[in-house]
């Protein structure tokens, strides 16, 4: 049995995709265990599996074989419907492409996943979130009116306004210019600090990564390094 503590256990993960002989092996036995509160980067060249194993630990892709435990979610026993619950309040996802709504406003952007949740007072939420990453000014603009550094903040915005426990991210500042992705990432550093939720980072960027408490090196589908950033 997993620690109380740890909110991410995934033992003899596989995936598996295509049929017999176009089957590509896409995770190959991933054994992975993250504690409650832990920033953790992963790295690995591209098609080494870092974005899958994302999608599989959040329950976006389904598991060939193996067990998953997450936030106390059992996702081997769970269909569609319940992956989509257990993520709900349990997880949140920054990717480097921003995903809102162009019809929708800032508020709206966050807000309307909270009211869809059935969560309480979703647009006082949303702009109090909103107010916590620098943009109380800017919750009646719409994404078309907003610079990416500040798209990227009304995404953060929205992923953590549910109070996750899992905050994954994805390159969430591949699409930023240097000055402004680094002031993001000292942004979802300390929203992280703040919340207490365990942050699993998607990057190609060492200096990032040295941030981490933990770096996670992943080739060819496997884990090849577990290591502390200290």
């Amino acid at each position: 049995m997993p620690s109380p503590h740890i909110v991410m256990n995934a033992r003899n993960v596989t995936l598996t995709l295509g049929e017999k002989d176009a089957r590509v092996e896409i995770l190959r036995g991933i054994d992975l265990s993250v504690g409650n509160g832990e920033t953790v980067a992963l790295l690995g060249p591209s098609g080494s599996g870092k974005s899958s194993l994302m999608a599989v630990l959040a329950g976006l892709e389904r598991a060939t074989g193996g067990d998953i435990e997450i936030a106390g979610a059992d996702f081997g026993k769970l269909d569609e419907d319940g992956l989509a619950l257990a993520r709900r309040g349990r997880i949140g996802i920054i990717l480097q492409a921003f995903h809102l709504l162009p019809t929708m406003t800032a508020l709206e952007n966050v807000a309307v996943p909270l009211e869809l949740a059935g969560m309480e007072a979703p647009f006082e939420r949303a702009r109090a979130e909103l107010s916590l990453v620098g943009l109380a000014e800017r919750t009646g603009h719409y994404p078309a009116q907003l610079s990416g550094g500040e798209q990227q903040r009304v995404a953060i915005a929205r992923a953590l306004a549910p109070r996750p426990q899992i905050l994954f991210a994805d390159e969430p500042t591949g699409n930023l210019d240097a000055k402004t992705g680094a002031a993001i990432m000292d942004l979802l550093f300390a929203r992280q600090t703040d919340t207490g939720a365990t942050l699993f980072i998607i990057t190609h960027d060492p200096a990032l990564a040295a941030r981490c408490k933990r770096i996670v090196e992943m080739q060819d589908g496997r884990i090849i390094s577990d290591r502390d950033s200290a």
